[in-house]
């Protein structure tokens, strides 16, 4: 079974130093690349993943959340590459990667590229996605990822971001291309729906406890080929990244499964730093399926320490 690569399908590549809080987003962060379709799925695997790649070149439309709380408002390089191996960090190998986009127009907030990665053509003019395929242990079995690499940058501050795009085909009857799950919404402590565009106002220093609404009726089965390719039914488990530009997270991760197979619920707290002034705080939730889908939510608070004796 090869369920386990799935997980490489979210690795975000960053700059936090070893001090940091990563919940606290206080230079320049990637904090989450979205593909639409997260998944291009042909209808059967006659023939193999190769007897699809006529299908494959469909546009794709990479979304990336980019979160630069100190640069006011400057001005962002980027660079989009595409690689044949999953270890690339940078995608930069020499004959074995290629640039999708670049330019000097990203700010703070959503990055949107559309790219078309399965018509990239790499060294000798063959297609990358043949490449990524040779590269593959298990020759398509589950699907091939190609690595995408983002890259932003400004003065001395730069991060990468890899997001793995899936081609595969259909093997059985009920499998199904994935789709980006859809966070259903925050829960406030008094219990009503953090709306976009009506900010909360956070009082005293205390930590804020925040929370989703149940996610398991979002959480939808799916199914992967096994090594005898027998069909092995899977369930998602969605899980939480909580960031915030003044103070920080605890735990900074929610949900998912544990060790003991045990389900993680999506309940944290939000604590001011002690030296945090009144002023407008941002959050940005980022959730991931599990294997390759991802999206997020962006909320604002008005933050007011408590008043002086």
């Amino acid at each position: 079974m090869r369920s386990w690569l799935f997980l490489m399908a979210s690795l975000l590549v960053g700059c936090v130093g070893p001090s940091d809080t990563p919940s606290k987003v206080h230079d320049l962060r990637v904090l989450g690349v979205r593909l639409e379709p997260p998944e291009i799925m042909g209808p059967s695997c006659d023939g193999g993943i190769q007897a699809n790649f006529a299908l494959f070149p469909a546009p794709v439309t990479l979304t990336a959340l980019i979160a630069d709380p100190a640069g006011k408002g400057r001005a962002l390089t980027y660079e989009l590459r595409a690689c044949a191996s999953t270890d690339d960090g940078t995608c930069s190998r020499p004959g074995e990667s290629t640039r999708l986009a670049f330019g000097t127009d990203a700010h703070d907030g959503e990055l949107v590229l559309t790219t078309r990665p399965a018509l990239t053509q790499v060294g000798d003019g063959g297609f990358l996605i043949q490449s990524v395929l040779a590269e593959d242990p298990f020759k398509g079995l589950g699907g091939v990822r190609m690595p995408l690499v983002l890259h932003v940058y400004a003065g001395t501050e730069e991060v990468f971001a890899q997001k793995l795009m899936v081609f595969s085909c259909k093997l059985f009857p009920g499998q199904i291309a994935n789709e980006n799950p859809v966070l259903p919404g925050i829960t406030l402590p008094d219990g009503s729906a953090w709306l976009e565009g009506t900010p909360p106002t956070f009082t005293g220093r205390g930590a804020v406890a925040l929370k989703t609404p149940d996610l398991a009726p979002y959480e939808v089965p799916y199914l992967v080929p096994s090594i005898q390719l027998l069909p092995v039914h899977l369930q998602e488990s969605w899980r939480l990244a909580w960031y915030a530009d003044h103070g920080a997270f605890s735990p900074e991760s929610t949900g998912g499964v544990n060790g003991g197979g045990a389900v993680s619920a999506n309940v944290t707290a939000w604590t001011p730093s002690s030296s945090d002034a009144a002023g407008s705080v941002r959050y940005w939730f980022v959730v991931r399926d599990g294997r390759g889908g991802m999206s997020w939510l962006a909320r604002s608070a008005h933050f007011a320490p408590a008043s002086k004796p």
